[in-house]
């Protein structure tokens, strides 16, 4: 028996998020189901970074899996690739210890989340960008992204839906990227509550518009209440970007 981790990658679009349900379509599914073909039938589980949302995507989603089969490390991709759908590639695959687990041994996550501006909505980014075209205040919200930086209670950045008691996060570095007509959050710590990110970009999105100041944002974090902060950006403007361990 040995442990492979694999880098995956997928758009969301047509999934009911990563994990997997008992009648929907979703990522883990998929490669189970290519997994059990490669071992004849025989049911091959995987442990993953962590869920995406229905319609979030991954650039660097991270798995692991067991597997008796005799197939290189190097060749895991390519035997994998042939059986997934389009929308989900096996980036790379290396033999690990049995020790490593995909989610308990994360050190740190980037999530990145894609805004399309400008006066016409972009048909070929309606999957994979968020709409927004109002005019924003970039440099206010630059100022408004720095102060995420630090261990807090985000309880007021989580949805209501979370099973996590516990809601504090480090947040160790934030950039936003101005790239065409693009606008692009970075957000990168040691893990996120359910919706986090989203939150954290609606939020930024309304000091944009000049209905709440960079400064409101410690107010929004002491206040721990959900209702403090914007509204949850879509999901299809968000990617996991990197898992670290």
């Amino acid at each position: 028996m040995q442990r492979y981790k694999c880098t995956i990658s997928y758009d969301g679009s047509n999934y009911s998020g990563f994990q997997i349900q008992p009648k929907d379509l979703t990522v883990q599914g998929e490669i189970e189901k290519a997994l059990r073909k490669l071992h004849k039938g025989i049911e091959v589980k995987i442990q993953a970074s962590g869920r995406t949302d229905a319609g979030v995507h991954a650039k660097g989603q991270v798995i692991h899996f067991d597997s008796t089969l005799d197939i290189p490390a190097e060749k895991w991709p390519i035997a994998l690739n042939t059986l997934l759908p389009h929308d989900i590639v096996v980036a790379d695959a290396v033999i690990v210890p049995e020790s490593f687990h995909a989610r308990y041994n994360v050190t740190a996550k980037e999530y990145r989340y894609f805004i399309q501006l400008g006066e016409r909505r972009d048909p070929f980014k309606r999957h994979y960008a968020y709409y927004y075209p109002y005019t924003l205040n970039v440099k206010a919200m630059r100022e408004a992204l720095t102060y995420f930086i630090g261990e807090y209670d985000f309880t007021s950045f989580c949805s209501a839906k979370t099973d996590k008691e516990r809601k504090v996060r480090t947040v160790t570095g934030v950039k936003l990227i101005e790239k065409e007509n693009m606008l692009i959050f970075s957000f990168q710590g040691n893990g996120f509550l359910y919706n986090m990110v989203r939150i954290m970009v609606g939020t930024l999105l309304d000091v944009g518009r000049g209905k709440k100041s960079p400064e409101d944002i410690p107010m929004i974090i002491e206040k721990k209440d959900r209702k403090a902060a914007g509204k949850t950006a879509s999901a299809h403007g968000l990617y996991l970007w990197k898992v670290l361990y």
